[in-house]
């Protein structure tokens, strides 16, 4: 029986499980929106909504102890000085699981993972700029 056992393995190994969590956190908190499996954004949001819950509490063994659960330094000044303060009213339900129906490969269930009241430009930060193929053709 599998009494009082919370939390699902990803058929994975402790130490993939906890990195898989580590870097899908820090993209949800650098693009505010993530697009992954069903079961993972479920099992990512508690993780996410207990380091939101850690910055709004402030002081620096909130923020050793998130920047040990999240491991990126750039994410961390950004989930406690914009994050924190924008969540500050908020008691909870800091993000919101969509259904996105089924990927083509494999079926399976997909979803995509947002923060409540996001920020629309956060998304794709690091895809580098967008090239019109119009401008490129009238170069050429």
């Amino acid at each position: 029986m599998r009494h009082k056992i919370s939390g699902r393995k990803l058929q994975r190994k402790t130490g993939h499980r906890k990195a898989l969590f580590r870097n899908m956190s820090a993209a949800l908190i650098k693009h505010e929106q993530i697009l992954t499996t069903a079961a993972k954004a479920k099992e990512l949001r508690p993780y996410v909504e207990k380091l939101i819950t850690l910055a709004k509490r402030g002081g620096l063994s909130n923020r050793r102890l998130a920047m040990s659960r999240l491991g990126d330094e750039t994410q961390l000044k950004k989930l406690f000085d914009i994050l924190a303060e924008r969540y500050s009213d908020r008691e909870g339900g800091y993000t919101r699981v969509i259904k996105a129906g089924y990927r083509g490969s494999d079926a399976a269930q997909m979803a995509i993972i947002e923060f409540v009241d996001r920020d629309v430009d956060a998304k794709g930060q690091d895809s580098g700029p967008v090239v019109n193929d119009e401008e490129e053709l009238e170069d050429a």
